[in-house]
């Protein structure tokens, strides 16, 4: 969910794919499957995104995923492209509504964070193909980054804001702080620990380093 896009060079060998071998310890079953065509069909989009990146996909692929005909996926779908949107945009909706419900449950702004970053990371931990889709295949296209950040990623941070800023007003933080920077740094932070644990040899569980990124946040590196 970076902001930012990775362009690839134009002289490179190809790219390695980020492995999608699942592991016990770190992930489950992926939120979206609900049962009907539709959501089987954005599933199967995830799995096949994941495997063989974006732009090497086939819509005809993802059809055979979903166990449905070519054609259906265009009953629900106008494009690979509409599947890549989708996929984003009901996993934004989802972060989105479960981060409000936080806000409202949460006994303060650390705590909020906390389970801001609890949710964030875990969401993506539990579901390592949605990660691969989410932090990496979706980056590689300028128009989804400028997309996605002018829509439900300004949502996001905006809630992020709002309970920087709460602290702020209760004095839990800085005054001086800009909550705006600040809400993007957090988001930053998160981000970078996703697209790590996506990257890296090693499996852990990715849920674990949310307490890191708030106490390093809220209390910075000094003793």
């Amino acid at each position: 969910m970076r902001l930012q896009s990775r362009t690839r060079p134009a002289t490179t060998a190809p790219r390695r794919r980020p492995a999608t071998t699942r592991s016990p310890r770190v992930e489950t079953t992926a939120p979206i499957r609900r049962g009907d065509k539709r959501d089987r069909i954005l599933r199967a989009a995830i799995d096949v995104f994941a495997e063989h990146g974006f732009f090497g996909a086939q819509v005809a692929h993802v059809a055979r995923t979903a166990g449905v005909a070519a054609g259906t996926v265009y009953l629900y779908f106008d494009s690979k492209d509409a599947l890549l949107v989708s996929i984003f945009e009901q996993t934004m909706a989802e972060v989105i509504a479960e981060g409000r419900s936080i806000v409202d449950a949460a006994s303060g702004p650390t705590d909020r964070l906390t389970r801001i970053a609890r949710m964030h990371l875990g969401r993506l931990g539990r579901d390592r193909r949605l990660a691969v889709v989410i932090q990496v295949e979706m980056r590689h296209s300028l128009k989804y980054v400028e997309r996605f950040s002018r829509a439900h990623v300004r949502d996001y941070l905006a809630l992020i804001e709002q309970v920087i800023a709460e602290g702020q007003a209760d004095g839990a933080f800085r005054k001086g702080l800009n909550a705006k920077f600040a809400a993007k740094a957090f988001f930053g932070a998160l981000d970078e620990a996703a697209t790590s644990w996506i990257l890296s040899r090693r499996r852990y569980a990715l849920r674990g380093l949310a307490d890191h990124v708030v106490d390093l946040f809220v209390h910075g590196a000094t003793s």
